[in-house]
């Protein structure tokens, strides 16, 4: 039977009992019945592993004590049998080696952000995808949203004229206190040998970084920042203020915290512009204003009137029945999906020019992340924006 008729096979690295994101990545992959996930190396405990894949009713055989022995055992299976592709959800110290092993062994790779470790890890990525026919998919998740991509399209039309602003924000505050020893989540994300230079930046500012650019069309140039652990005791950032200057003059502030308290997932973007500005809010995401200087503000629902192609390409449900994370999460993995079945086919070139971010925005992530870092070290008020070298 053609793989056309078929559901897109996916595998798992992490994401077992205990762990937040691997659920969401399961369950946004599942909401449009175009993929399913087939196997797994869901932990590095192979009880832990073999727990989740039973209660994901996935065959024992095909949860796997580790990453190395998923690859190797799932390249044996018939094609019509072994996964597709691999979804890495692991702390960030194992994104790199993972979807290395992955590329090498003939799988697509879709991965949690940031992509890797270090910077300098996700240059080499680029250049071991260099040297093999695979995809590579990376969940900025916020790109996923109808308004989101609604916003992207009427930018790029120049509605708002040439933009000259650029205003984000993602506080959170679960962090403002020191967690507990069970706490999974908070416990690798403050530990620099797994999370990396930063935890603040790396964790939620580079969201807000990827939706400046990805909605401005623009790139940043040059950096001011002030990054700190606020809570005593802490190696990496829990808190950071950054100035930013995009590629066409446009100047940015870039807000993100996990110390504020009360604050729940609060990302948040402004984009002005010479003819109009614009915002988003992630916790009402359904929901864009446009606002005039001469004229009332216009507020733009999902699923009411017209919207471009690719807005209205992501939208499930009626007007007033709201969709949220999980299905910006879905957008992503059926763009991945789609890219996978067009894979090969010179015919299918629509659907591999996909809006899923991909290696370039995986080290544009990186080489945020860094340039914080450097920037808050440096004695210079301004720094450039470097795509390798930057520690």
């Amino acid at each position: 039977m053609s793989q056309f008729n078929n559901k897109v096979r996916m595998g798992m690295v992490g994401g077992g009992q205990g762990a937040f994101i691997g659920a969401v990545h399961r369950a946004a992959a599942s909401i449009d019945g175009e993929i399913e996930l087939v196997c797994g190396a869901f932990s590095s405990s192979h009880e832990n592993c073999l727990a989740t894949g039973k209660a994901l009713h996935l065959n024992p055989q095909r949860c796997y004590a580790n990453f190395d022995e998923m690859f190797v055992k799932e390249a044996a299976l018939p094609e019509h049998e072994r996964m597709q592709f691999v979804s890495i959800v692991t702390p960030n110290h194992l994104h790199f080696p993972v979807a290395k092993a992955a590329i090498e062994a003939g799988f697509h790779v879709m991965s949690d952000k940031p992509a890797t470790f270090t910077l300098q890890e996700a240059i080499e990525l680029k250049k071991v995808l260099d040297g093999h026919n695979v995809l590579y998919g990376l969940t900025h998740t916020y790109t996923g949203y109808p308004l989101v991509r609604e916003a992207q399209q009427r930018i790029a039309a120049g509605d708002l004229g040439k933009v000259t602003k650029i205003v984000a924000e993602y506080s959170q505050g679960w962090l403002s206190e020191p967690p507990g020893p069970d706490n999974k989540q908070a416990s690798w994300r403050l530990d620099p040998k797994r999370a990396g230079v930063s935890c603040c930046m790396g964790d939620i500012g580079v969201h807000a970084a990827n939706l400046a650019e990805f909605m401005s069309g623009l790139s940043i140039t040059k950096m001011c920042a002030d990054l700190e652990p606020v809570v005593a005791g802490r190696e990496i950032d829990d808190d950071g203020n950054v100035l930013m200057r995009f590629d066409n003059g446009a100047k940015g502030v870039l807000i993100a915290s996990q110390v504020s308290v009360g604050e729940e997932n609060n990302l948040n973007i402004r984009i002005y512009g010479t003819k109009a500005g614009l915002e988003w809010h992630q916790q009402e995401p359904n929901t864009l204003i446009i606002k005039y200087n001469d004229t009332p503000a216009e507020l733009v629902r999902t699923g009411v009137g017209g919207f471009s192609p690719l807005a209205s390409g992501s939208m499930r449900t009626p007007a007033g029945h709201p969709e949220g994370y999980l299905e910006a999460f879905a957008n992503l993995y059926m763009d991945f999906a789609r890219q996978i079945r067009a894979f090969g086919d010179a015919d299918a070139t629509e659907a591999l020019e996909s809006t899923a971010p991909g290696i370039d925005e995986a080290i544009r992530g990186m080489a945020f992340i860094e340039n914080c870092v450097a920037a808050t070290r440096a004695n210079e008020k301004w720094v450039d924006f470097k795509l390798s070298d930057v520690l």
